[in-house]
C-alpha cells in the first residue's frame, strides 16, 4: 500500500498544520536541525512537547511521522513489533457483536477453527485475546445507536510489516464475515 506524498503516520500535512501550526516539511526541517534523526523516539517526543508546546498526542504523532519520513520507522511499527487495526460499523447492537466474539459457538460461525485465548473481557466494551501465535488482539466495541455498533480489532506484536499487512487484510475479511453473520 503506497503512502500519500504529504501524509505520515496516517496524518496529512494539512491536518498537522491545522493542529500544530506547521506542515510536515516544516516539522522535518525543525527536527533535522535539532539532530532528531540520532535521538530515540521518547526524546524526540519530549522535545516537541517541551520546546514546541505540542500536546502529548501531537508530540507522538509528529515524532512517528518524522521517523517514518527519515526511514527510522516502518508503517505500523511500534517498539514491540508491528500493529494494525481495522474498523467496521455493523448493523447490530453492541451486545450482539460482543457476544459473537465472546461466545465460542457464535464465534465459530464467522471465525471458524481459530484457536485463541480470551484473557480479559469487559462486557460490551472490549475483549483482550492471546492469538495462537502469541500475538495480542484487542477488540473494542462502540455503540453507534441502538441498532448499530463499530467493532475495532487491533492486532499487535506482529513480527514484520508483511505479517501486519496480511493481518490487516485478514481482519477486514473477518469483520465482513462478522457483519454478514450478525446482520442476517
Amino acid at each position: 500500500m503506497k503512502r500519500a506524498a504529504d501524509q505520515y503516520g496516517g496524518i496529512s500535512s494539512v491536518a498537522v498544520k491545522k493542529a500544530t501550526g506547521r506542515t510536515w516539511a516544516e516539522w522535518f526541517a525543525v527536527l533535522d536541525k535539532a539532530g532528531a534523526a540520532k535521538l530515540p523516539h521518547k526524546e524526540i517526543a519530549l522535545r516537541l512537547q517541551r520546546t514546541h508546546r505540542l500536546a502529548d498526542w501531537w508530540g507522538q504523532m509528529v515524532t512517528v511521522g518524522y521517523e517514518q519520513a527519515r526511514g527510522l520507522r516502518l508503517k505500523h511499527q511500534k517498539t514491540d513489533g508491528f500493529e494494525i487495526s481495522v474498523a467496521r460499523t455493523i448493523a447490530a447492537p453492541v451486545d450482539r457483536a460482543f457476544a459473537a466474539w465472546r461466545e465460542a459457538a457464535q464465534r465459530e460461525q464467522w471465525l471458524p477453527r481459530t484457536p485463541l485465548t480470551v484473557r480479559k473481557a469487559t462486557p460490551h466494551k472490549s475483549i483482550r485475546i492471546l492469538w495462537a501465535d502469541e500475538t495480542l488482539l484487542s477488540v473494542n466495541f462502540w455503540p453507534k445507536g441502538p441498532l448499530k455498533c463499530q467493532v475495532v480489532p487491533q492486532h499487535g506484536k506482529l513480527p514484520s510489516p508483511e505479517v501486519a499487512e496480511k493481518m490487516k487484510a485478514y481482519w477486514a475479511e473477518k469483520l465482513d464475515a462478522l457483519g454478514a453473520y450478525l446482520e442476517k
